[in-house]
């Protein structure tokens, strides 16, 4: 199998088991409104088609930009699973308060321990370090495309879902919170 057959493969686990995870969730006690399907996730969605565009399909923009070694694609797609274990850490760090959409759960409050205390979006964090990763094994002008548009699309979302829960768990609260731990990129000590 070769490393872009074995990232393609993380992918679809990660995001069979992301889905099959969604029953241990807790009932939703407030969603966000429509502002929840906008721009972000279209464009997040875009990045995604991107990145796993068939390189057939993609003319020039599939036209690979750097020879890697094998040894180089493969730690490229340990990187990939790194980037899911951050996004699993987070998911199960928050267990039942874990939605798919921007929502407060019953019993919701900020969690800032675990990976929550390195940025307050480890899963989005996670997600865009795996297609970085993705985006350099394949090395191609579609699939760093790909990954910019996805990183735009979860950058958006973050501030959205931010704005939502600052408003329903208290500005104080969450403004304190963003002032200790940085949004998506850990800090450096």
């Amino acid at each position: 199998m070769s490393a872009t057959i074995a990232v393609n493969w993380v992918w679809g686990v990660w995001y069979v088991t992301w889905l099959a995870a969604v029953v241990f969730s807790s009932r939703t006690k407030v969603q966000m409104g429509r502002e929840g399907f906008g721009l972000h996730r279209m464009v997040a969605s875009i990045g995604v088609a991107l990145l796993f565009m068939p390189t057939a399909w993609a003319g020039p923009l599939g036209a690979t930009l750097w020879p890697e070694p094998d040894a180089v694609k493969w730690a490229l797609v340990a990187l990939v699973v790194s980037g899911f274990g951050f996004c699993w850490w987070a998911r199960l760090h928050l267990g039942r308060l874990w939605s798919g959409f921007v929502t407060l759960k019953e019993g919701h409050r900020i969690i800032d321990t675990g990976p929550y205390g390195l940025v307050r979006h480890p899963i989005y964090s996670g997600v865009m370090f795996a297609a970085l990763m993705t985006a350099l094994l394949k090395a191609t002008p579609a699939s760093l495309a790909g990954f910019a548009l996805l990183a735009v699309g979860f950058s958006m979302t973050a501030k959205i879902e931010e704005g939502f829960l600052r408003s329903q768990l208290g500005p104080e609260a969450y403004d304190a919170y963003a002032r200790r731990v940085p949004m998506l990129v850990p800090r450096i000590a």
